[in-house]
């Protein structure tokens, strides 16, 4: 098998190999590459020919990572309003009922798949960024 490769860098590689197995040290080869190589490993040395088998290296790369740490969302204002006027895109205009400020939201997430109805005069919750105060997301629909 190793007699049809041919090129210096082979032979090199081949004697290497043949002499690391016989000296009880192991080879690993640069971090690009899949395999590694130990001397204790099976070694079958004929003349000119020495194959050795490989064993795969686990990848370690994921016990080292840090672990994220997520941001407690905490800092969201929630009050209640009522629709006024319903928006093209699933937009409504509510009006606060504490200042009777109208503020103009969107829809949630989970109230869009669950394709909750949501009609001018209805009660809902409304969720508020403290980084603007005139827009918000409906969160819930109060039943009537």
């Amino acid at each position: 098998r190793w007699s049809s490769l041919r090129g210096s860098s082979m032979k090199t590689t081949c004697v290497l190999l043949f002499v690391l197995a016989r000296s009880g040290l192991s080879f690993a080869p640069p971090h690009g590459h899949a395999r590694a190589v130990s001397a204790t490993q099976e070694v079958v040395g004929g003349p000119g020919v020495v194959v050795v088998s490989a064993k795969k290296k686990k990848a370690s790369g994921l016990e080292n990572r840090p672990v994220r740490e997520r941001k407690v969302k905490a800092d969201k204002i929630e009050v209640d309003g009522v629709v006024k006027e319903a928006l093209p895109n699933a937009m409504f205009r509510v009006e606060v009922g504490v200042t009777n400020t109208v503020l103009l939201c969107t829809i949630s997430g989970k109230i869009r798949k669950n394709f909750v109805k949501i009609l001018v005069g209805d009660s809902v919750k409304v969720e508020l960024s403290p980084y603007d105060l005139t827009r918000g997301r409906i969160t819930f629909r109060e039943r009537n």
